[in-house]
Order: C-alpha cells, then structure tokens, then sequence
C-alpha cells in the first residue's frame, strides 16, 4: 500500500510517517492542501489520510478536488472535531472514513488496511500462493507451516507479488506502491529486496524473474 499523509502538524506528520512504515506502508508526506493536491495529480496512492484543518486549500476542498478526479484511492479524514454533525460532514464531502484526534495508531492502521481491502481489487485477509500463506493483518507470512520473518519492505514486495496472483510486476511498479517518492528512479532497491525475499522464502523458489518484465510469483 502506498499511503499520501497530509498533516500540517509537522510533529505528528512525522510520527505517523516513522509508523506506517514499520507497518510495511510506503508514505509520503506533504503539509498544505496545494501541495496534497500536486501529489495525487502525478502519484498513484492507494489512501490519502487527510487533516481537515489545513492551511492554503482547506482539507473539505482537498477532498473534494481528489473525489472530483475519479482516483483509484480512499479518502480517512483526521479532525480535532469529534460531533457527530462534523463526521456527517466530512463523509459527505466524499471521505471513505473518518477518524477524530487524538487516535490510537493501531486504529488508524486497521482503517487504512480496512479501505485497502475495499478497492476494486480486493483480496482476502489471508493471501496463500502454493504452500505460502501471508496473514496481511498481523504481518505473518508462513510456508509450509513455518513462520518466515521479513523485513516491511519485504513483506510490503511479497503482498504485492501476491496480490497479482502470478502476473508480471515490473520493477517501477513495485518501486511506486513500496517506495516513497524520495526513492531514487534508477537505483537497484527493488532488486536487492527481491534477491533478499527469494532466499528467505526458500526453494522450491516462488518469487520468478521475467527478463526485461518483472517479477512474478510461479511453482515452476
């Protein structure tokens, strides 16, 4: 999943930030409504967790500029206010959710994950290929019965080759929905990472390179 913050709390911004990563969530993050705006016009994001109370271009207008444009992403809106006339409102302007400050972290990763699951490709909670089973909700990945432990940016790689269900994932698109957008276009992340997750997946090998294409997930 690939995660816009937009928060103009520089301090939360960036806890927030340092969290959703170590949940396997690639972020960026941006502090002003002009700004969110750019973002999704050029990057495909998966969610767009939104503060209301923003400063330039309101977080209603955001949302509603982003609902305008027919994105593939869901929209969880953050507000000091906690009225229910104020979540009504927020809804209405076209928010997915809607969650009010102060959050438990916990709650606003479920709500993220929960919205993933909404998109027009969903997928199970549980995702198996072959004799591989990865529990997307606590971040589990077994084979054969075996616990596997991945680094995020593996697990984030392997949810997506999963996902896919055997189709071919090229390199740039792994490195746009598991990186953030100060990643390097020409560095070779993408396939260190996949090196890395091969091994420890183990053999028969699961994770397959289609030359000058991608990577997939194959049985043979």
């Amino acid at each position: 999943m690939r995660v816009l913050v937009v928060e103009d709390e520089q301090y939360l911004a960036r806890v927030l930030e340092l969290g959703l990563r170590r949940e396997s969530i690639a972020v960026d993050v941006v502090h002003d409504g002009g700004t969110a705006l750019q973002r999704v016009a050029v990057y495909d994001y998966d969610a767009v967790v939104l503060d209301r109370d923003l400063p330039g271009v309101h977080g209603d207008e955001v949302c509603r500029r982003i609902v305008a444009m027919d994105l593939d992403c869901r929209i969880l809106m953050l507000t000091a206010a906690a009225r229910l006339g104020d979540k009504v409102e927020g809804l209405g302007l076209g928010a997915d959710d809607y969650l009010a400050k102060p959050f438990d972290f916990p709650e606003l990763v479920a709500r993220l994950r929960a919205l993933y699951r909404r998109s027009p490709l969903a997928h199970p909670p549980v995702l198996t290929f072959a004799d591989l089973s990865f529990d997307t909700h606590r971040r589990r990945v077994t084979r054969a019965g075996v616990e596997i432990r991945l680094t995020p940016k593996e697990l984030a790689v392997l949810e997506l080759l999963m996902r896919a269900d055997g189709g071919v994932l090229s390199a740039d698109h792994l490195l746009d929905k598991a990186w953030d957008a100060h990643t390097d276009p020409v560095t070779n992340a993408v396939r260190l990472v996949v090196h890395t997750l091969r091994k420890k997946l183990g053999e028969p090998r699961l994770v397959h390179t289609a030359i000058s294409a991608g990577y997939y997930l194959g049985t043979a």
